[in-house]
């Protein structure tokens, strides 16, 4: 993917020479390719990737012709051909991305390179809030990923099984349908560790009548997806059935209210306003979701202090939850795209209540 020019036009807005790349998403954002070492640098009309031996090959295939692809080794420091690369765009007004580096490397860099770094972290923000058709193409492949593995898993689970079991069998069906990787630790858990919205998988037994949360996600192209499945083995009682239906009807709501334009907090003010009403707004304590990309959590988000306008093909979550402590919880997540006139939701799997 090449976002060399949209990264340079926002150079001009921002009034900046150049930016110094040193994350690795922003780098695979910049220059289409995932590297762990070297730099990007981009100028108004020029972009250096400066990578070592190990990765120059595969970079020379993969990065764009407006990439300019050095070797760095021991005669020819990294740093060196960064600074040679400056002088040679004349830049004078450099950006970096101040919430990748910690500050002992960027006293360090400032001093190496001979300039007075200037913020730009923001130039990725809002770049990567909004998707490119590319960019949602390689989600919606992820997503679709992450439903096979899900489909495939279902059957298999039974009382007996551990959650442990159940997050190998969901990680060894992305992977053979093609995952890159999980784009975040997976979340199963049963029983009363349902309540735990980030709890994580362990020797836990599943019962019969226990309530499963999966929450998981696959990787294509470095995207991620993001989903979340809450379902019952063998049976669930009626408190079960109203609690996730309550957090169904929460979803929904969000997801009617979810477009461009708005303000996160009001995506997730529509939700949290059903979960409430039901007397149950005590336990719901995070945002209804956030964005997500070659990140699993990026800007902007849609939580209760969102005041931001969400942008044109912001990617979001939409994952209300209900969760008693000590008892259970409820979670469902499908991911939406967000457009002017409200929102498509790329995520296709059933999100009734089923009961294994």
């Amino acid at each position: 993917m090449n976002n060399i020019a949209r990264m340079q036009d926002m150079l001009e807005q921002m009034g900046l020479d150049a930016v110094l790349v040193t994350g690795e998403k922003n780098q695979r954002y910049a220059a289409g390719f995932p590297f762990t070492d070297g730099y990007v640098l981009v100028a108004r009309h020029r972009a250096w990737l400066i990578t070592d031996s190990r990765y120059i090959e595969a970079a020379r295939l993969a990065v764009p012709e407006s990439v300019t692809v050095r070797l760095y080794d021991r005669e020819h420091p990294a740093l060196a051909l960064v600074k040679a690369a400056l002088a040679e765009a004349g830049v004078e007004k450099l950006g970096v991305e101040e919430a990748e580096l910690s500050f002992g490397r960027y006293l360090a860099l400032e001093k190496r390179l001979g300039l007075s770094f200037r913020p730009a972290q923001s130039l990725f923000d809002r770049l990567r809030a909004s998707k490119t058709e590319e960019e949602l193409q390689s989600m919606v492949k992820a997503q679709r990923i992450s439903e096979a593995a899900l489909e495939e898993t279902l059957p298999l689970i039974r009382p007996g099984m551990t959650e442990r079991e159940v997050a190998a069998e969901l990680v060894y069906r992305m992977l053979r349908h093609g995952s890159e990787g999980n784009s975040f630790d997976p979340i199963v858990v049963t029983g009363a560790k349902t309540s735990m919205p980030h709890g994580v998988p362990g020797d836990q037994v599943i019962r019969e009548g226990d309530f499963i949360t999966m929450d998981f996600g696959s990787l294509k192209d470095g995207y991620c997806s993001d989903m979340t499945r809450t379902v019952a083995v063998g049976s669930a009682t009626e408190e079960m059935k109203n609690i996730y239906e309550i957090v169904l009807r929460a979803q929904l709501a969000g997801i009617a209210a979810a477009r461009a334009g708005v303000p996160g907090k009001e995506i997730d003010g529509a939700a949290r306003k059903v979960i409430a009403d039901a007397g149950y707004g005590a336990y719901f304590g995070h945002g209804f979701g956030h964005s997500l990309g070659l990140d699993i959590h990026e800007s902007p988000r849609s939580g209760p202090g969102a005041e931001e306008p969400m942008p044109v093909n912001a990617v979001v979550s939409a994952e209300p939850g209900i969760y008693l402590p000590g008892r259970f919880g409820v979670r469902i997540e499908d991911v939406l795209v967000l457009k002017e006139g409200g929102c498509e939701v790329i995520t296709k799997a059933p999100k009734d209540l089923i009961i294994l």
